[in-house]
């Protein structure tokens, strides 16, 4: 069995040489010549997996170590008989605490408590539940916006329109798809009180960023549409900027390589189905007060020092991201 991996998804190097020949490539480097004779692959969202990447290749099965798929042609795989698997839920945690960042920057900067703010979450999956949850905790008065879980299950959901319209904060935590794509357009922008901010840690073109660069609001971005290039007007504009890597913790990352080797283990019958990275210890969750974040969260995630960096030299976005200091988790 012969696997291609994106050589800068971390804990994985030596795992499963005893089992397959593996082949470790740049995610942007992973081309149809690579996967021709390939059985499987780990990817990052770097790696276009689609019809022009596996067509004529032996490929049938893709882990990719993120939670999104948008950089998979998914139909044409299950056409084609190539099995997916997502890490769906691996890093909800690192981003929880990128976005406490971004809100205690904001209060900070405000001088206001969350008390003073209504919160919405577009997005209630595994890291929109999170936020939601700790965000009410910290006093903020949190608007849920997710139409699939509305129709799934009714409840307190309420449309996109009336949390533009409502909300001091949108902080986005959708999928990228048909639907989501410039979920936040010129439209819903006129909708919103100006003074509100924009939170985006989900796909970059869930906003179009020119239509937010034009505004006047304020706003927060993880992630960037065509990135690594950056519009340099966007980039400077921005309140928060940082190079998709608010998911970067140490435990989303060994949670993300754990979930990709156990699906290929299960897939080919390798006796891999428990392994987790050694030396690597699970976040115990707990809830954290706001005054004990205030105090913390910038040792944690210094989000205004990676901003100066990102801003300082915005060409070196995929260094930086393929670079970072994987944060530590301690909520």
């Amino acid at each position: 069995m012969r696997v291609v991996v994106d050589k800068a998804i971390p804990f994985i190097a030596g795992v499963l040489e005893q089992y397959a020949e593996v082949e470790y490539v740049a995610g942007g480097e992973i081309d149809a010549a690579t996967v021709r004779d390939c059985d499987a692959l780990i990817v990052r969202t770097r790696t276009r997996c689609n019809e022009s990447l596996l067509a004529g290749s032996k490929v049938k099965f893709i882990a990719t170590a993120t939670i999104g798929t948008d950089h998979i042609d998914e139909l044409w795989c299950a056409k084609n008989g190539i099995t997916v698997a997502r890490a769906a839920g691996c890093n909800a945690r690192g981003v929880l605490q990128w976005v406490a960042a971004a809100l205690k920057h904001i209060c900070t900067t405000d001088n206001k408590e969350p008390s003073k703010y209504t919160l919405g979450v577009v997005g209630v999956g595994n890291v929109g539940s999170l936020i939601v949850e700790y965000a009410r905790h910290w006093g903020f008065h949190t608007l849920m916006c997710d139409p699939p879980r509305r129709e799934r299950e009714g409840g307190d959901f309420i449309s996109i329109d009336e949390i533009a319209t409502r909300c001091d904060i949108i902080t986005l935590h959708t999928p990228l798809d048909n639907t989501t794509r410039h979920l936040v357009d010129n439209n819903l922008i006129s909708c919103m009180p100006p003074h509100s901010i924009i939170i985006n840690a989900s796909r970059g073109a869930v906003v179009d960023n020119r239509a937010v660069e034009r505004s006047a609001h304020r706003y927060i971005f993880d992630v960037w549409e065509e990135e690594p290039n950056i519009a340099g007007d966007i980039l400077d504009h921005a309140t928060l900027a940082t190079p998709h890597i608010a998911g970067y913790s140490l435990q989303g990352k060994a949670n993300a390589s754990a979930m990709a080797i156990r699906a290929l283990a299960d897939h080919f019958n390798l006796p891999l189905t428990t392994w987790y990275p050694e030396g690597i210890t699970p976040t115990i969750p707990r809830h954290i007060s706001w005054e004990e974040l205030c105090r913390t969260i910038d040792k944690y995630c210094p989000i205004i020092e990676q901003t100066s960096l990102l801003k300082a030299q915005p060409t070196l976005f995929e260094d930086m991201r393929n670079n970072y200091h994987y944060r530590e988790e301690y909520f």
